[in-house]
């Protein structure tokens, strides 16, 4: 991977970017394309839409969603502890112990989840998940009015979790779902710049309030209305020991990325796609969507009539938990595969299903 497209990774996973208040990292996304889109627009919401030749056609479509799962402080009580929701689908398993930011006018608030310790728990509760109303988190406050000094109701909080690697290229860091899509989209859009493609036109989107229920990706779609999509997200790598492969297929870090099938998946785009990588020899694996993706393609592919999409997964372990893990060759492949598709498709009659 180039040094540029690194540092940018690096930047965007290790920005806050919770549903709901996306815009560290999505500034970090309009820095890095604005070196090659041709027009750069920013919805009020906060989508960020690049495109390159503006006027080509047919119109391609490259998403990711740019914000990540969070807690949201809902009460402070007398002593200063903050209680919470959660925003998105967090694990409240794995909230108890961990360190968290809570964003205060920008600004990071540490604390952490605290957590009883083993030698005061009953043991008939101790296998019990916690509900979210009895976790808290624990800035060092001494009472309600301290608290309020440093954080307020509404303010949005993440786990505090860094990027580093272990072995075999694989990468760790909160929030890959689904940052890396964002990434994925940008690169496909400096991939064709650099390749001076100019017969489609590219638009590289990166969407907000994903986790929340496809908001960003519902806002583009009627108002780009893209001939054709394609969603970067990540996908369940089932490579772990504790995953039983008969229920949730056999998807492994490193293999490559995935082509979704089924539901949403517009058949052509798919097949399109797959016979493409055949020829490159691109390595990919395959997944199925029996009735949903869960992705921003769900409200993509209702809008104005219907749009052909599909997803591309990237393979993706231990997902909405602190320590998602990818591999980096994944990432590099799924933009360059799609960047391909770009460049072969001459006109939206390519990809139709008969």
């Amino acid at each position: 991977m180039k040094k540029e497209s690194f540092d940018f990774l690096c930047a965007l996973l290790k920005s806050p970017s919770p549903s709901g208040w996306e815009n560290p990292a999505q500034q970090i996304w309009i820095d890095y394309v604005k070196g090659f889109a041709h027009r750069l627009d920013k919805d009020f919401y906060g989508n960020a839409v690049a495109y390159l030749n503006p006027e080509g056609n047919p119109k391609i479509l490259v998403n990711g969603h740019i914000d990540e799962i969070a807690f949201q402080i809902q009460y402070i009580d007398d002593s200063g502890f903050l209680y919470f929701a959660p925003v998105g689908g967090p694990d409240p398993k794995l909230a108890k112990g961990r360190k968290v930011n809570i964003y205060h006018e920008g600004n990071p608030v540490p604390g952490v989840i605290g957590t009883l310790a083993i030698h005061l728990q009953e043991k008939e509760t101790q296998e019990k998940p916690p509900k979210w109303s009895e976790l808290f988190v624990d800035i060092g406050a001494s009472s309600k009015e301290e608290a309020l000094q440093h954080v307020q109701i509404g303010d949005l909080a993440l786990y505090d979790s860094s990027f580093f690697p272990i072995l075999n290229d694989i990468w760790i860091a909160r929030g890959c779902d689904d940052k890396v899509g964002a990434f994925a989209a940008a690169e496909v859009l400096r991939l064709c710049y650099e390749e001076k493609v100019s017969g489609p036109c590219i638009v590289a989107a990166s969407t907000i309030q994903e986790e929340n229920g496809l908001y960003g990706a519902s806002m583009i779609g009627y108002s780009i209305h893209p001939d054709i999509a394609i969603v970067f997200d990540v996908g369940h790598a089932t490579d772990i020991p504790i995953v039983d492969k008969k229920k949730f297929g056999d998807i492994r870090l490193g293999k490559g990325p995935i082509l979704s099938h089924g539901s949403i998946n517009h058949p052509g785009v798919v097949k399109t796609l797959d016979k493409l990588a055949h020829r490159l020899g691109i390595t990919h694996q395959h997944s199925i969507d029996p009735r949903r993706s869960g992705t921003d393609a769900d409200a993509l592919f209702i809008q104005k009539g219907g749009i052909p999409s599909c997803v591309i997964g990237i393979p993706n372990r231990y997902m909405h938990s602190p320590i998602e893990a990818f591999h980096l060759k994944d990432l590099e492949m799924a933009a360059f595969w799609v960047s391909c598709f770009c460049k072969e498709i001459k006109s939206k009659d390519d990809i139709l299903y008969i």
